[in-house]
């Protein structure tokens, strides 16, 4: 499978192939604090290593688990922005401008989420030639160049224009959130092998509906 298209399963228990198109909102998929904490894939550092080998980071250049080393510390960042991303996107998926940062909106800070995106703007993954001429990383990929990467990404997408295509799935009682990629701008489901196939199929069924 492609990295960064990750396999989910819902509560309904249907599988389908979900692509958050940015690797910071993928991060949403590792879990969260609650009600979200019942999906967390990060109970110890050594958990992101291999979360992270199937990730967007892993689309130019595969990543072997083995190339990440994440420390407590780094573990215990990783959360907080994740956390930040919980409290954030689904405000500006909505369309909603990010509390405390467009001022003519009369809005009022609600708290340092500015300052977590911000202090984990870092170093990133770095990548180098070996001596046959060909591009590998540079290891150890770390926690705090994993929290870079998604830091950067994040302020690309909701400091520019980029912040239009967040998304959050149409589909009910689902709160997948991605970046919409398509040139179009449409996208309008986390998947259509699930959300967008049940809309698919109860729109049939209302219009075949018969009284």
């Amino acid at each position: 499978m492609t990295s960064g298209a990750r396999r989910l399963t819902s509560p309904d228990g249907v599988t389908h192939t979900f692509d958050s198109g940015s690797f910071a909102l993928e991060l949403l998929l590792s879990g969260g604090p609650p009600p979200w904490d019942r999906y967390e894939a990060w109970h110890a550092p050594e958990d992101v290593a291999g979360w992270i080998a199937g990730s967007h980071l892993a689309l130019e250049l595969p990543i072997a688990k083995e190339q990440v080393k994440v420390g407590p510390a780094e573990l215990k960042r990783l959360k907080e922005f994740r956390a930040v991303l919980w409290r954030i996107i689904p405000v500006l998926a909505d369309g909603k401008p990010m509390p405390g940062v467009v001022a003519e909106h009369g809005l009022s800070p609600t708290g340092n989420e500015l300052d977590i995106i911000n202090q984990a703007v870092g170093p990133l993954p770095r990548t180098r030639l070996n001596p046959t001429g060909v591009k590998q990383w540079q290891t150890p990929i770390t926690g705090t160049q994993i929290l870079g990467a998604a830091a950067r990404e994040l302020v690309d997408l909701i400091g520019t224009d980029q912040v239009k295509r967040l998304r959050m799935c149409e589909g009910a009682d689902c709160y997948l959130m991605f970046h919409d990629t398509s040139r179009p701008g449409n996208r309008r489901w986390c998947s259509m092998q699930r959300c967008g196939n049940r809309h698919k199929v109860g729109t049939y069924r209302t219009r075949h509906h018969t009284p």
